[in-house]
């Protein structure tokens, strides 16, 4: 249908459906998102109503969009779930593990049709016929190995009508091939002008005839007289861009809403108006047995078909109203839009920085109001920053949501019981964190399910629940965010993994703590898996998840107790575009420091310091030893000032060990704009990015995690 409204004759032929295509992409993958959802939550021993018809609207919603945009293929494959999911909630078929299965394998399946056609339709196609004989076989009664499937108990008969009632509204049936003459209702309509713009797409329709203009029958509606060979379902899937369905009413022509004696309604094509107050109802599964809100259905199908709507009852009205509200307070943007915005943003961060700078050694008596101003500046800087920033927050619930799916799976294929809980989905992180953390935290839970989580047998005999748990927890802590994936499995083996270092030639002592070796399955190629399989054991997972985190300024920490389970905490800014830091300076450099990285800093007198081996310094601080970088020599910066020393000392935290920086002065904390040095020159040892000082000089930015790992090293 894409194509009549390209090619067509008239004023349709303006009309290009290819700028809704986008909008449509979004909606149909969240549709797919939601079905795959409910069908995970879906209780087959008590499948309830209300989740079988909201599954069955995801695909019909996919079905419709897609046949009005001519992604037949697609279309299709929806078609067939739906007429499974149609027999589903009808009460005519039982749920079964092999339904749930067809229907997650089609929602992937659709998901690379829908791809495919947004890239122009590049790539291979993907084979649904495999697909679709699956379905119609389940929809038929069969499941594998040609055994019937278990019929489901006819469904409760409807209750007996209170009093007597004209007939329902009547449509016409949605047959095809042949002329028909029918009168289609267009309204209640909050402007004329809408009905003005639906009539022009009447050219539009296959095999129309003669078309005209009837007197309306109801307040705010249009008639149409109508000649045409289309089937109903056709002419309500040109209709559906424009005005919803319920505001949509076909009936032969001559025939009057609520004759009796009327021919039979076509379920497959009824649009009866619910004037209930119940919820919205979704074309043709209205009334339909295990529907919401069967009984007030059928009673509102008995009513008078020129009952006003007025009659609804007052119940209905907050949800609408709040329906309404969600709808206008929302907005699609382009994240290239957010991204620009942000720049601007971090530009002006800069400008302020120097306006600030230039204006530190005016009177403040002679320039008050300019001084004033610039204070004002400064807030109101800081405000928009935090607003802007705030726009490319999104929740966690956005990453945990791909792993229900991916851990069932995983989880049957690997014969075991795993339950998946998230807590803190509400928990904001930056967008380009959130695509960068995903893969990173996919193989920690892989890792839990094939590492930690026992076989059910071996689980019971421990005295466990046979039901394995993974908890996957986010939540903000000062300024970074603390992601955890905890399971109660297995835990580590302190002694397997220090056998295993030894083998691979890793210097191990009975002497380490347990935080040391935890960590040493971070190195490169160490696994204790006993075999390879296709899940994992090769020792490629665990080195990638840290250098990923670490790059994003992150760091891993893991804490086990055998026989009890384990948990890997990953702590990550929350934002990588402008951040918080201390300036300090070395020699004429000067240098950032990540604010949330500092913990204290002191005057250090030379006595304090201690060399050990090979020339390696320690401080003492409060009884406890740390390892000191002298930034001079780290970063070679030449010294013009030969009677200047660095006697100040910095304490900065990363990878849940200390180190002491030891610099010249402290210059101050400011917001500093993170710009990618990596992309812009190349990659530098322990500096993890640059900014742009007020005075227009470039500081680097230190990588404390990579300071903190050297002086360890």
């Amino acid at each position: 249908m894409a194509e009549s409204y390209q090619e067509g004759s008239g004023a349709g032929a303006d009309f290009d459906l290819s700028q809704f295509y986008q909008i449509f992409f979004e909606e149909a993958g969240e549709n797919l998102d939601q079905m795959e959802q409910m069908l995970l939550d879906l209780d087959l021993s008590s499948a309830n109503d209300e989740e079988l018809n909201g599954i069955f609207r995801c695909a019909h919603s996919i079905k419709g969009g897609s046949a009005t945009f001519g992604f037949s293929d697609v279309a299709e494959l929806t078609h067939q779930m739906e007429s499974l999911l149609d027999r589903l909630r009808r009460h005519e078929l039982q749920p079964i593990p092999q339904m749930v299965d067809v229907l997650l394998e089609s929602a992937d399946a659709s998901r690379s049709l829908l791809a495919r056609h947004q890239a122009g339709g590049q790539g291979e196609a993907v084979s649904t016929t495999l697909l679709v004989r699956r379905i119609s076989d389940l929809a038929a009664g069969l499941v594998p190995g040609d055994a019937p499937a278990v019929a489901a108990p006819p469904p409760p008969p409807p209750p007996p009508a209170v009093a007597a009632a004209p007939a329902p509204r009547v449509v016409a049936p949605a047959s095809a091939g042949q002329t028909r003459q029918l009168e289609i209702q267009i309204g209640p309509l909050d402007r004329p002008a809408q009905a003005d713009a639906i009539k022009e797409l009447f050219r539009d329709i296959p095999g129309l005839g003669a078309i005209q203009d009837l007197p309306a029958t109801e307040p705010n509606t249009r008639l149409f007289g109508v000649e045409t060979t289309s089937t109903n379902d056709d002419l309500l899937d040109l209709f559906a861009f424009h005005v919803s369905k319920e505001q949509v009413l076909i009936r032969d022509a001559g025939v009057a809403a609520g004759d009796v004696g009327a021919e039979p309604v076509d379920e497959e094509a009824t649009l009866a108006v619910d004037v209930t107050g119940g919820e919205a109802p979704y074309g043709f599964f209205n009334g339909a047995p295990g529907a919401p809100h069967a009984e007030a259905s059928q009673a509102a199908a008995q009513a008078p078909a020129q009952a006003p709507k007025a009659a609804a009852p007052k119940a209905a009205e907050p949800k609408a109203a709040m329906q309404a509200q969600m709808e206008s307070t929302t907005i699609r943007v382009d994240v290239k839009k957010v991204d620009q915005l942000i720049n601007l943003v971090g530009e002006l961060v800069i400008t302020q920085a120097m306006l600030a700078q230039n204006s530190r050694g005016l009177d403040a008596g002679a320039y008050q109001q300019l001084l004033a101003g610039l204070a004002d500046l400064d807030r109101n800087t800081r405000d928009l920053q935090e607003s802007v920033m705030s726009i490319r927050m999104i929740p966690m619930s956005i990453v945990f949501s791909r792993f229900p799916r991916m851990l069932r799976d995983l989880a049957n294929k690997l014969g075991k019981k795993v339950e998946l809980v998230t807590l803190g989905e509400a928990t904001e992180l930056d967008k380009g964190l959130v695509e960068k953390i995903t893969d990173p935290l996919t193989h920690l839970v892989r890792n839990s399910c094939d590492h930690g989580i026992e076989m059910p047998a071996d689980r019971l005999a421990k005295g466990k629940s046979e039901h394995g748990t993974i908890t996957l927890s986010a939540s903000h802590q000062g300024g970074s965010i603390v992601i955890e994936v905890r399971d109660d499995g297995r835990g580590l083996s302190r002694e397997k993994i220090l056998s295993k270092a030894q083998e691979r030639g890793i210097e191990v002592s009975e002497q380490m703590s347990d935080a040391e070796v935890w960590q040493l399955i971070f190195a490169p190629g160490f696994s204790t898996a006993d075999e390879v399989t296709d899940v994992s054991g090769r020792g490629v997972g665990m080195d990638v998840v840290k250098r990923n985190i670490a790059a994003l300024n992150g760091s891993v920490e893991i804490d086990s107790a055998e026989g009890y389970g384990m948990k890997v905490s990953v702590r990550l800014p929350l934002t990588l575009a402008i951040m918080d830091g201390m300036s300090v300076g070395v020699g004429e450099e000067v240098y950032i420091l990540p604010l949330s990285s500092v913990v204290e800093s002191f005057q250090v007198n030379a006595d304090d310091v201690s060399t050990v081996a090979q020339g390696s310094q320690l401080v003492k601080v409060r009884d406890e030893y740390m390892p000191v970088i002298a930034l001079e020599k780290i970063f070679q910066v030449p010294r013009f000032d030969l009677n200047k020393s660095s006697n100040i000392m910095v304490v900065v935290e990363a990878d849940g060990s200390r180190v002491a920086l030891l610099v010249d002065e402290l210059l101050g904390q400011h917001q500093v704009v993170v710009k990618n040095l990596e992309s812009n020159y190349r990659k530098v040892p322990n500096v993890s990015g640059a900014t742009i000082l007020g005075d227009g000089t470039v500081a680097l930015i230190l990588d404390t995690g990579g300071l903190v790992r050297r002086a360890r090293h």
